[in-house]
């Protein structure tokens, strides 16, 4: 399977994921739910490109409750949250993709991987 290593390719596959299953199990999908897993897995895939050495692997499962997305990076650098303002009371540029992923998903996890690097694995609710 390609690895989606873009963020535009990683929301199209949970797109097509999340379409996938609620045609099957004949259910609706709930469009804000489905906004926050694409932003989600957005901010994922781009952490990891900026900030992990890019993507290495990519996961998508949609499931009771929610849309699962592993993302894995050769970094083994956790994430981090910085204050918004710098200590000269300047608003910084970025560094809200973290508290994103950490507010719109219900379960976050954080793995080493045993070649190094990490996977990140968040849970989006679809309800």
């Amino acid at each position: 399977m390609h690895c989606p290593c873009k963020p535009a390719e990683a929301r199209r596959a949970v797109e097509r994921a999340v379409a996938d299953r609620c045609r099957v199990t004949g259910t609706s999908c709930d469009r804000e739910s489905v906004a926050d897993a694409l932003l989600v897995v957005s901010e994922l895939t781009t952490n990891a490109i900026l900030h992990g050495g890019g993507v290495t692997d990519f996961r998508v499962d949609v499931e009771e409750p929610g849309v699962r997305v592993s993302v894995s990076d050769r970094s083994d650098a956790l994430p981090v949250t910085e204050e918004p303002v710098d200590p000269h009371g300047r608003w910084r540029v970025g560094g809200h993709g973290w508290p994103i992923v950490c507010r719109l998903a219900r379960d976050v996890r954080i793995t080493g991987l045993a070649s190094g690097g990490k996977c990140i694995t968040a849970v989006v609710p679809l309800s």
